[in-house]
């Protein structure tokens, strides 16, 4: 409290009981002499409890002023008093007033200023900011700790959801540093002392500026609005400079958004499809289940949902996601040196994130297109403290297989569905839970015979806390579920119903501490529980044949401790630095076979079989994990950065096909079967230009796995007690250089990515039986040297808009028959070492076109229609090449998924 006084002031008597401050004020003034000079509003929420004995004038308001951003000046010879709000008066001139040379205006200064700051001088006329909002005065200046600069904190929240703004971008207008929101939307920054302007920007939200008068510490909560504009955009901007000035390289973020104006198949939108036409990202071929990033396998990503792994992200074999987009508010793609809490993988993080109902109104937004109508409600339970949001998406695509002049076809099913709820409650500033629970299931039938099922349930719980004004804590609890079935009934006696399921249950307490301007911290722990059924058979009914086979269940532990810092060196180098030890405990009851030692794995070489009591512990694996990159800025706009990281995979998936099925089996690793170990280092250049309107990047990259699984010729996986027989663990190494041109803003808007990479795989054993291509080096299933993506946006104007999407891929690897031979009265073919030959090269043209609704405000539900074309060009891209005998004489055969155009039109709503 300034205390500024010229004579002792007279002693006063006077009670703060049952009345109000305006009531109390004018009873002091009464009783004190003194005339008070304040504006009404300043005083409304001042409670006055406290009862003065004999006490001053400057001891009452030193004890009812000590809790607000008031300070007073008494003029003893006026019998004045002035509440000031957060400031002092100066009743003398700064030194630096006077000239440096005169002594006599030196000691004046000294005398009249005592230790007072220098004057903080505001112009009212300056404009304001875009937002017209009104200037924020911070603290209340305190003589005895005067500072040059002072900490404002606070958190950012969404003004529609209430939602947490995290790596939202605040920076002072003129300044240098930059410094990032966290998880929870929190922030620090150190101010100058008076007048500055805060400008915050992030993705999906409208850039604004805040100006504050810094006096002392103080905090300062905002609620910023979403960005409308930027959401017709094919791209919505990102956080300014952020892929120039993060550490972490090979990280994306895609909105959801992002996908709306993108041409894909049948209209749906389908944010992973929109990560394939990123550098780096790709799958098998059209209609394959499943990422290939950087050359890894499809099991090496890691597919989160509100914290939960979910095992099988599409529906109907990788066409259509298995996430309601109305639902998605984004995903974060990790592609090199991940953030230190994510493990279990070898290639990637998908960390996908659903939206916080609305708090404030009940809203919704759904859309109806050809084969799936889609419905996502936001319901505000407590006004700006829960909510609940809803949504639910199915397909009734059954028409077009009974529609199709394909007599095979017409008994044929293929249908799906998933559901999401999510709650979110927030107790106060410092403590919020969320709770998600998401449900799909898949339902197909090509031939009459057989119905193939699967589906995903997850559920999660999140409670994100603080527990210091430095430290947040976040406590994620998360169970995860995917199983298949097949129904097999024939008209003969070999009806039976298949079963297959894994589960996953987590724990995971993450703390993340900014101990300093230099050093944030994220640590934590986590521990992981497997359970896995690797196949059930039974009989479907009473007159079925078919024997019961029921396949041991798998248990495991996985645990984890982490540790990561973020290291501020000086503002041009960052290092993000971060160490893990990963434990895998492969558990019992289970029964494990040992074999020769110099002799391939087979019924004939089981040296002994060791049974497991429940709990006991079979094998143990582990190791340190690292990761570490860093960033070093030449330029506001230009960095280099590296990285290196290298982890444990101790799950695999078993697949005998050229691409991934939704019947494909998880193997735990155990005795027999080692976990998958990788490696990856990476470099890059990064510059933006004009603003941040154009972001340009090239980055390569160089990898190594070792103990990664393959099927020998002819493996027999599912239903096999014995799979370790059926399977080859080797080595693997992918490169490659990927290249990003990316334009964020303007009417048109879009980006160029180019991939050259190469994705190699060896399996070299003791034996003949254990090598695949002798022991050599042969090209990955999803080895494609050229990947060429061009996604384009152009805005005719805020309603009309049309949009492209290009792709162009070399083929895929396969391997041929090169030879046909005669023995014992039989024909054989002869192939050709694995992966020898491709299929021809894939490209794709899709063409759309938007049409918003009118922007009147008060309307009932916006529109928005897109009519879309995929495959334009109506290529005939082969999806897989089989081979036939007619007559002796072996052909190649290809099969297609989408050999024609294929027209669509979607009709989007919201409300």
């Amino acid at each position: 409290m300034v205390q500024l006084t010229f004579s002792q002031n007279s002693s006063i008597t006077i009670s703060g009981d049952s009345k109000t401050s305006s009531q109390f004020f004018r009873e002091l003034e009464d009783k004190s002499g003194y005339s008070f000079f304040y504006l009404e509003d300043w005083i409304e929420n001042i409670e006055v409890t406290e009862n003065f004995m004999d006490a001053s004038i400057t001891e009452i308001l030193n004890a009812i002023l000590s809790d607000t951003s008031l300070n007073f000046y008494v003029l003893e010879e006026e019998n004045r008093v002035f509440l000031l709000q957060n400031t002092v008066v100066y009743d003398g001139l700064p030194p630096s007033f006077y000239k440096q040379n005169d002594s006599i205006a030196e000691k004046l200064g000294a005398i009249a200023q005592g230790n007072l700051p220098p004057p903080i001088f505001y112009n009212d006329e300056v404009s304001q900011t875009s937002q017209d909002l009104p200037v924020v005065r911070i603290g209340r200046t305190d003589e005895q700790n005067l500072r040059s600069t002072y900490k404002l904190s606070g958190r950012v929240i969404n003004a529609q959801t209430g939602a947490p703004i995290p790596d939202l971008a605040l920076r002072v207008r003129g300044g240098n540093g930059v410094e990032v929101t966290n998880e929870q939307g929190e922030y620090e920054l150190v101010l100058p002392a008076g007048y500055n302007v805060i400008v915050a920007s992030a993705m999906g939200i409208m850039d604004s500026e805040r100006e504050v008068i810094m006096y002392n510490d103080g905090t300062l909560n905002l609620q910023l609005q979403e960005s409308l504009e930027q959401l017709q955009e094919v791209v919505v901007e990102a956080d300014a400079g952020s892929n120039v000035e993060d550490a972490i390289s090979g990280s994306e973020e895609i909105s959801s958004e992002e996908s709306k104006d993108i041409p894909l198949v049948l209209g749906e939108r389908n944010i992973l499809e929109v990560a394939k036409a990123l550098p780096g990202i790709s799958s098998a071929g059209e209609g394959a289940t499943g990422l290939n990033v950087r050359g890894g396998k499809t099991d090496q990503n890691l597919v989160l949902l509100d914290d939960a792994v979910i095992y099988n992200p599409t529906h109907f074999f990788g066409i259509f996601q298995a996430l309601n987009p109305f639902t998605t508010e984004k995903v974060n793609i990790y592609k090199g040196a991940p953030p230190v809490e994510f493990g279990g993988r070898l290639s990637s993080v998908l960390d996908i994130e659903t939206k916080n109902g609305d708090t404030e109104k009940i809203s919704g937004e759904g859309s109806i297109g050809p084969v799936t109508g889609n419905l996502a409600l936001e319901i505000p339970l407590k006004k700006e403290i829960s909510s609940l949001m809803i949504g639910g998406r199915g397909a009734y695509a059954d028409w077009i297989l009974q529609s199709l002049d394909e007599e095979s076809l017409n008994n044929s099913e293929a249908s799906f569905f998933d559901g999401i709820v999510k709650y979110h409650h927030k107790f106060n500033e410092n403590s919020e839970i969320r709770g998600t629970a998401y449900y799909s299931k898949d339902n197909f039938s090509i031939t009459s015979d057989s119905l193939y099922n699967y589906s995903n349930r997850l559920g999660s719980i999140r409670w994100a806390h603080k527990l210091s004004e430095k430290t947040t804590g976040v406590l994620t609890a998360s169970n995860s579920n995917y199983n298949f079935g097949i129904d097999y009934d024939d008209e003969g006696n070999s009806n039976f119903e298949l079963d297959y399921s894994i589960n996953e249950s987590e724990l995971r307490y993450r703390l993340n501490t900014r101990l300093s301007d230099a050093h944030t911290f994220d640590y934590g722990l986590s521990a992981k529980y497997y359970a896995v059924e690797p196949g059930n058979v039974e009989p479907k009914d009473s007159d079925s044949n078919v024997e019961p086979i029921s396949i041991d269940q798998e248990q495991a532990l996985e645990g984890a401790l982490f540790i990561g810092d973020e290291f501020k060196v000086s503002d041009r180098l960052l290092f993000n630095v971060g160490a893990r030890y990963a434990f895998y405990a492969a558990m019992g009851e289970a029964t494990q076979n040992t074999y020769q030692e110099d002799a391939p794995r087979s019924e004939t070489t089981v040296q002994d079989t060791i049974a497991y009591g429940s709990g006991e512990f079979i094998k143990t694996y582990g190791g340190p994990e690292a990761r570490v990159s860093a960033r070093y800025l030449f330029a506001p706009d230009f960095s280099i950065k590296a990285s290196f990281n290298n982890s444990y995979q101790f799950i695999h998936t078993l697949s005998n096909n050229t691409t991934v099925s939704p019947i494909d089996t998880w193997k735990l690793s155990d005795l027999n079967i080692k976990p998958q170990k990788g490696y990856q280092a990476t470099f890059g250049l990064f510059k933006n230009f004009n603003g941040n309107m154009y972001e340009l990047s090239l980055e390569g990259y160089y990898k190594r796995m070792d103990d990664v699984l393959d099927f020998k010729t002819g493996a027999d996986l599912l239903l096999n007690e014995n799979v370790e027989t059926e399977v080859l663990q080797g080595e693997g190494k992918a490169y490659g250089v990927e290249f990003l041109l990316k334009k964020n803003r303007g009417d048109l808007n879009g980006w160029v990515s180019y991939t050259y990479s190469r994705s190699k795989y060896r399996f070299d054993g003791d034996t003949s039986e254990e090598r695949i291509n002798n022991g050599e080096f042969f090209p990955s299933n999803f080895d494609k040297p050229h990947d060429l993506s061009v996604i384009a946006n152009y805005k005719f104007t805020r309603r009309y808009s049309v949009s492209m999407n290009f792709a162009y891929q070399t083929g895929r690897p396969i391997t041929y028959p090169v030879g046909t031979f005669r023995f014992n009265n039989a024909d054989y073919v002869t192939f050709s070492d694995r992966n020898k030959f491709r299929i021809p090269d894939y490209y794709r043209l899709d063409l759309g076109i938007n049409i918003e609704g009118n922007h009147k405000k008060n309307k009932l539900a916006h529109s928005f229609i897109t009519i879309q074309v995929y495959n334009v060009l109506g290529r005939n891209n082969p999806y897989s090449v089989f081979f036939v005998t007619e007559e002796g004489e072996v052909k190649a055969l290809q099969s297609s998924i989408f050999g024609v155009p294929i027209p669509s039109i979607t009709y989007n709503f919201k409300f």
